[in-house]
């Protein structure tokens, strides 16, 4: 029997060290592509590594975390995005952090995260490719943005905000991911549940530590993602393949 394949639509694989053992369990599990994002310049440098790889199963993003640029040369990894743009299938990981210790003191830097995020969107639209945006605790403006400057294809990642917000961006045509948290995160559960599956996409945002298996993600833990959601939705992990590797591969272009 013909098993599921997935697309893990956001991981940082420049966190993760066994290279030939990720990718090996990634497949094993019915991984067919991963989207790998960056943060800032190190991880997009990282990045375009695995990609280089494994070519055409790791595809590269680049972007700004807005929980980095404090510790990023900003207008240096801005020009390194620009010039490496049409090498990529996204721009990622990008968006606004209003919960960031930093963030909560200080309008300023609210601010600067607002005009980062906002040029990275503009890069994005110029070159009419998708952004996998993180909108914590700032989802309104995330939002504001995204349909301000943006591109048509977004991404709002782990979603886990209000549903007034999420039934806003679904009516912009824009997409949620689903994320091992879909085991157990109220709110992101919650957003899940109200989206059409049709809008939503599969991820492991990995290493990110999941609290109820006591350990890092990798890739190979899309499966969990899958499973999680087709509870949530009442269907089966073979639908939920289905339906959201068709979306990832209309929305990334993957060939």
């Amino acid at each position: 029997m013909k098993r599921e394949m997935y697309v893990d639509t956001h991981a940082h694989l420049s966190e993760l060290e066994d290279k030939e053992g990720v990718i090996q369990r990634a497949k094993e599990a019915g991984a067919e592509a991963i989207i790998a994002m960056g943060t800032n310049l190190a991880s997009s440098l990282a990045t375009f590594e695995w990609a280089e790889r494994y070519p055409g199963f790791v595809l590269p993003a680049i972007g700004i975390h807005p929980t980095e640029f404090l510790n990023d040369d900003v207008p240096e990894t801005l020009r390194y995005i620009q010039a490496n743009i049409a090498r990529v299938v996204a721009v990622g990981e990008i968006g606004l952090d209003y919960w960031d210790k930093a963030a909560r003191k200080d309008e300023g830097v609210r601010e600067r995260q607002r005009e980062i995020y906002t040029e990275q969107l503009q890069m994005a639209k110029e070159q009419d490719l998708p952004t996998s945006v993180h909108g914590r605790g700032s989802w309104q403006d995330a939002l504001d943005l995204a349909v301000a400057h943006g591109p048509e294809r977004i991404i709002f990642h782990w979603y886990s905000g209000p549903l007034d917000v999420l039934d806003s961006l679904l009516d912009r045509g824009y997409y949620i991911s689903a994320t091992p948290a879909a085991e157990y995160s109220k709110d992101h559960r919650a957003a899940l549940e109200h989206a059409p599956l049709e809008s939503i996409l599969v991820e492991t945002d990995c290493p990110v530590y999941m609290r109820n298996r006591k350990r890092g993600s990798e890739p190979m833990d899309v499966t969990i993602t899958a499973r999680a959601l087709a509870k949530l939705k009442e269907t089966t992990p073979e639908e939920i393949a289905l339906a959201t590797t068709r979306k990832a591969v209309e929305i990334f272009g993957i060939k």
